[in-house]
């Protein structure tokens, strides 16, 4: 079967998560991307959580995946006239830097197109390729931090909270690849490349405020403020059972009458504390210490069952080690088990999207530093071995 990207050329330059996720996205549904580094690699690769060996577990061994990895400094002349020839041979350019930082490397757009009118470029970036703050660097937690999303997060009376979970970095690593399958599109259409500008902070501000966060306090006057585990506007929380704790979500009507009749409270039908979503939430205070004292009956083992039977959402909250053996997220391949040599057995993210025709595959376990230079640099820019060594000799690759 053909992957759907095959064909598809991509030089990429990314780097930490949100860019370096674009380019893996591209790479499990067939496309050829090209992971290129400094010579002695970037900085990510040391960065944690490190497997026993020292590799950077999502740095070195989840987001390269699937790719092919050469050095190049483009820093250097003769580097600009290699990336230029692999510019020439490619349809999608993956960068992860400043406005600044794209033209220090040789990759602004404009400079790019003048030696490929065709090439895509994938820019990710903490702010965007232009604005008053496009040359400032930024992380998730800094886009967590400036959409307002942090100022809501945790529980009432703590300091702001990040998620744990990197939301903005994989939320912008998939925007950037979407960017890049629409712009395909526009390519087949018209032979024309263009810009897909992606950034941590667009794509934060677009979480937050696709939540109503922003209308509500332009249309309100409201800002919010934390409420722990619970949800706006409906009623929901986490509750500890006798060894665990499970989380329950009662939206909509009919979900919380079959919450409030498994849990004895028939009365509460009737009641207009309880009449709709937002009188639950607003008297949670009230449903709260009710259903703990439920919840705390019971075993996880008990308590899901039974809610699972009355048709009301709930989870259990899980560690990494209830997770990686839950025999659904087996069934469906959510973790997929990839070998690595003096490793093992090491368990990645499985691909989210599920095709029925085409779908995408892990092919090849990430590459070492600098692995493809000869076949990349041979073959497809006809450079001698001979080439090969001159170029490493001058800090080149």
């Amino acid at each position: 079967m053909t992957a759907l990207l095959e064909g598809i050329r991509v030089l990429d330059f990314g780097r930490v998560i949100a860019s370096a996720l674009c380019g893996t996205l591209l790479a499990d549904m067939g496309a050829e991307v090209i992971k290129v580094e400094r010579p002695g690699g970037e900085f990510d690769r040391n960065l944690g959580p490190l497997a026993p060996d020292g590799s950077a577990i999502t740095y070195s061994l989840f987001t390269p995946r699937n790719k092919k990895s050469i050095t190049l400094n483009t820093r250097h002349p003769r580097g600009i006239e290699i990336l230029d020839q692999l510019v020439a041979n490619s349809q999608i350019l993956i960068s992860g830097f400043t406005s600044k930082g794209n033209e220090m490397m040789g990759l602004n757009y404009a400079r790019l197109k003048q030696v490929n009118p065709s090439i895509i470029q994938v820019a990710v970036s903490g702010y965007g390729q232009e604005g008053v703050y496009a040359d400032r660097p930024a992380f998730d937690s800094i886009a967590q931090a400036e959409s307002g999303a942090m100022s809501y997060t945790g529980f009432p009376g703590c300091p702001p909270t990040r998620s744990a979970v990197p939301y903005v970095d994989f939320s912008t690593g998939i925007m950037g690849a979407l960017g890049a399958v629409l712009a395909l599109r526009h390519l087949d259409r018209t032979g024309s490349g263009q810009l897909v500008d992606v950034s941590l902070l667009s794509t934060a501000i677009f979480c937050v405020a696709g939540s109503g966060v922003m209308a509500e306090y332009n249309l309100n006057g409201q800002i919010r403020e934390p409420i722990g585990n619970n949800s706006f506007y409906t009623y929901s929380d986490a509750f500890q059972a006798r060894d665990g704790w499970v989380m329950i979500n009662a939206i909509g009507d009919e979900i919380w009458q079959r919450l409030a009749k498994i849990v004895g409270r028939h009365e509460w039908l009737e009641d207009d504390r309880f009449k709709d979503d937002n009188s639950r939430y607003l008297n949670r205070h009230i449903i709260g210490p009710v259903v703990k004292d439920w919840v705390a009956q019971y075993n996880v083992s008990e308590l899901i069952p039974l809610l699972e039977k009355n048709r009301v959402p709930c989870g259990r909250v899980n560690t990494a080690r209830e997770v990686v053996n839950d025999p659904h997220v087996i069934e469906r391949e959510m973790l997929v088990n990839v070998h690595y040599p003096g490793l093992g057995q090491v368990p990645l993210p499985g691909l989210p999207i599920k095709l029925s025709e085409t779908p995408g595959k892990i092919n090849t376990r990430a590459p070492e530093l600098g692995q493809h230079n000869e076949e990349v640099y041979c073959s497809l820019l006809r450079y001698s071995r001979e080439d090969l060594n001159s170029l490493r000799h001058e800090g080149v690759i």
